[in-house]
């Protein structure tokens, strides 16, 4: 669910940088002439469905930004360099960058946005690769737009805590983008596509996937090379990617009432109730029986 905006939010008027071309927007304000000496503060930020003659010519902007687009298609120029933007693509600018942005009048842009400033921002950007640099896409296209509705939540919640917490989730959105986004490479994009589609295959059948063979057979890949990528970009092996689903799913069985042990097992691929039991300790820290008692 998308978040709305409250009646104190929506009766300030939005800043002049904001452009007049958009249909829909569910945007917060928190300090917009904060302090930069302090490490990181969220200044404001939103969700915008941008109209079909949608554009922006700035030569500058006061705040560090972060966009991502969700849907529709468009056009990001920085500096002397245009770049084609897509939903799952992600960029910044800030202070001293010439952007424009437009949209194709036929598939308007809806992105979301974050608008940063402090002693902080550079490096925050640095750290998930979007200083000085094009667009970035990130896998899924989608695992951003949960965090962002998060920050804009609690940027129209108000309240003594508000600005605190959407600088954490403003250090959680550029951990996550830093996580999900392949190596600008060659080479290391083609390993980290590899990856993407062996782990979303493990993500939808791992209920029948049982071994390293099988999800390495059926994503003709070399098992070994498999592994290599699992550790790089998932910090694990893919059979242990796969326990973590089978488990999870377990663990949300087991959370039902009148679901056995046994019965979680076979659910997720476990004839040997003995077995499925100590993997579910090993992973979770509690056994399937003391599991089921937190319910």
């Amino acid at each position: 669910m998308k978040p709305k905006l409250s009646p104190n939010a929506s009766a300030r008027a939005a800043p002049e940088f904001f452009s007049p071309l958009v249909g829909e927007a569910h945007r917060f304000f928190l300090d917009l002439a904060p302090s930069r000496r302090q490490p990181l503060i969220v200044v404001c930020g939103g969700l915008e469905h941008c109209s079909a003659d949608y554009v922006i010519h700035r030569t500058s902007f006061p705040y560090h930004c972060i966009e991502y687009v969700v849907r529709g298609k468009g056009v990001l120029t920085l500096g002397r360099r245009r770049y084609a933007l897509a939903p799952g693509q992600v960029f910044s600018y800030g202070p001293g960058i010439p952007h424009d942005i437009s949209t194709e009048s036929a598939t308007p842009l809806v992105k979301y946005f974050v608008d940063f400033v402090g002693s902080r921002a550079s490096a925050l950007l640095r750290s998930c690769h979007l200083a000085g640099s094009g667009p970035a896409r990130v896998f899924p296209a989608d695992c951003l737009s949960s965090l962002y509705d998060e920050l804009i939540q609690s940027g129209l919640n108000g309240g003594g805590g508000s600005a605190r917490l959407c600088t954490k989730l403003l250090e959680c959105l550029a951990l996550k983008i830093a996580t999900n986004t392949p190596p600008p490479d060659e080479q290391e994009s083609r390993a980290f596509a590899t990856y993407q589609r062996c782990r979303s295959h493990i993500e939808k059948h791992f209920l029948r996937l049982h071994s390293l063979a099988q999800i390495s057979g059926e994503c003709r890949t070399n098992r070994e090379y498999l592994c290599r990528l699992f550790r790089r970009y998932e910090q694990q092996s893919p059979y242990q990617y796969l326990l973590r689903l089978k488990m999870s799913h377990a663990a949300i069985q087991l959370q039902q009432s009148g679901v056995l042990v046994k019965e979680a097992a076979a659910i997720v691929g476990f004839g040997d109730a003995y077995h499925f039991s100590r993997v579910f300790h090993d992973l979770l820290g509690v056994s399937p029986t003391a599991f089921r008692k937190l319910r």
